[in-house]
């Protein structure tokens, strides 16, 4: 059964875990003894009703403050398929959380509280739904009940964001508009009749039928490797095997394959995975490669196809996520983990900082404080072997960490 992973973001008080709540609810997804305690827990807080958003507000303080604080990783199924949620913050402290809460998103939901409209956090998270290359981005108009379920007042919202797409030059992604009230479950996953002028699909029902082809599978094939594998058996004292996993792409038993940064080429003579031997490896599968001549391969390197060798980077440009509480400025050095591969790299310059809310670059800023988004070079001890982002961007994001203390500090997508 396939994996649909989503990312829920907006401001604070949008209602992202109560929307959560309600697609387990629904879903039957929620234990008994759970919902038992949901109960107790909301009597304790005073309410004559059940709050959902508590079976994701797992912090003490998250639930203290009643707001969103790290990301949480829901777990749900349906007879279709299953789900990941990433439940993701929606206060500008936390952007860089919500940046790696949604890296791996095929699905956005932004949630837009329909008495506010679009506020300062629903222009960051959409920007980094549009920077992550997010396929599917869903506006869910959530409180509907609080607007008297006005058709106008949703289409406003509607023509507000459709103009924020026009201004921000949208890559082209597509986009749901649904008008929903989490709270009493409104075109979640059934419909109550609240909202009758909407002939539109539900949330549930437009997951349900969101199809996704493994982009990632059509994309030039890259193989990092994490380990060589040498058993130390007399029966198998000749074999030799690269082990990783298909970052994108696919290998075929006979594929001509070159080994960077080495240059060496040869053919795949097996593709093995536990007891069983494969014709083809797609992207994210683990596999164990043999090949039918010796090369000087070992872990950090990676083997591509002879006709799609990707190109060697000395000198990076990359949109960044500032995630580290000092500041970055030229000069510096890191080291930048590329999949499997960390070299050291020092960051040339600062070209801009994007303003999220007017989509507008600044230039004239000497260094990148937390959450800050924008475009740095950086210049590499040795090169790597990455594609841009927007390409294939399993091979083109990579972290910088600082090297004293090991914290990763940024989170980039090479351009």
């Amino acid at each position: 059964m396939e994996v649909l992973r989503i990312a829920t973001s907006g401001s604070v008080d949008d209602g992202k875990s109560t929307l959560i709540g309600r697609l387990l609810y629904d879903t039957n997804s929620i234990p008994q003894d759970k919902m038992e305690a949901l109960h107790a827990a909301s009597k304790r807080k005073g309410l004559d009703f059940t709050d959902l958003s508590l079976l994701t507000d797992g912090l003490v303080a998250e639930r203290e403050q009643g707001i969103t604080i790290d990301v949480a990783h829901i777990y749900f199924s349906t007879p279709t398929r299953k789900y990941i949620i990433a439940d993701t913050p929606g206060h500008i402290e936390y952007t860089r959380n919500m940046v790696t809460g949604a890296s791996n998103a095929q699905v956005s939901l932004i949630l837009i509280d329909a008495r506010r409209g679009i506020v300062e956090q629903t222009h960051r998270h959409f920007f980094i739904a549009n920077l992550l290359r997010i396929p599917y981005l869903v506006v869910c108009v959530n409180k509907m009940d609080l607007v008297d379920y006005s058709e106008a007042r949703f289409n406003q919202i509607v023509e507000d964001f459709q103009q924020m797409l026009d201004n921000a030059g949208f890559k082209g992604q597509e986009v749901k508009f649904i008008p929903i009230s989490s709270l009493y479950g409104e075109n979640v996953a059934s419909r109550t009749g609240s909202i009758n002028w909407y002939n539109g699909s539900t949330l549930l029902e437009y997951l349900e039928q969101v199809s996704f082809d493994h982009e990632d599978r059509n994309h030039p094939a890259r193989f990092p490797i994490q380990s060589v594998i040498r058993p130390r058996t007399t029966e198998y004292h000749d074999f030799r095997g690269f082990a990783g996993k298909v970052a994108s792409g696919h290998f075929s038993v006979g594929d001509e394959v070159i080994s960077l940064p080495s240059g060496q080429k040869s053919r795949i003579k097996t593709i093995e995975q536990f007891e069983k031997q494969l014709p083809v490896a797609h992207a994210r599968e683990s596999v164990v490669i043999t090949l039918e001549g010796e090369i000087d391969s070992s872990r950090g390197n990676m083997l591509v196809k002879t006709n799609e060798v990707p190109p060697q980077l000395k000198e990076i440009s990359a949109n960044i996520c500032w995630m580290d509480q000092l500041p970055l400025t030229p000069g510096k050095t890191y080291l930048l983990q590329h999949g499997v591969n960390r070299v050291k790299a020092k960051v040339q310059q600062i070209n801009y900082i994007t303003d999220v809310t007017n989509h507008v670059q600044v230039t004239d800023k000497a260094s990148m404080t937390l959450n800050d988004i924008g475009r740095i070079t950086l210049k590499t001890a040795a090169p790597i072997f990455a594609d841009p982002y927007q390409s294939n961007p399993a091979n083109g994001a990579f972290i910088l960490i600082d090297e004293f203390n090991n914290t990763t500090v940024a989170v980039g997508f090479i351009e």
